[in-house]
């Protein structure tokens, strides 16, 4: 499927509002970890993994290709990162390709 300019100019400017929410909910996540009940050494190798695995998100870090355009969509929606309702503004060419291949994943 082609890209409308439309489509990828919206979701150029989309991005970054969808990684700082998404980061955003990290950083409460990394303090409930800090606050844990546990030894400061635990609770710091503890979250040097959980940083270490999340910098591999979407959400975090994501290579932008056109031609990448709906394989990342539905990358940042399995990882948590955006949702249905966040795509509302998009094209019905691709809120109609991205709800298909959510029914085929029912």
């Amino acid at each position: 499927m082609e890209v409308s300019d439309y489509d990828w100019r919206l979701y150029r400017s989309l991005l970054p509002k969808w990684q700082e929410r998404y980061m955003a909910k990290l950083n409460k996540e990394y303090i409930a970890l800090l606050s844990e009940n546990n030894n400061p050494s635990t609770n710091f190798w503890k979250l040097k993994k959980r940083i270490r695995q999340d910098a591999k998100s979407p959400g975090v870090a994501i290579d932008i290709r056109r031609s990448d355009f709906l394989v990342e969509i539905l990358s940042l929606m399995n990882a948590g990162v955006i949702n249905r309702e966040d795509l509302a503004d998009f094209s019905k060419e691709v809120t109609n390709w991205i709800d298909q291949i959510l029914e085929w994943n029912d």
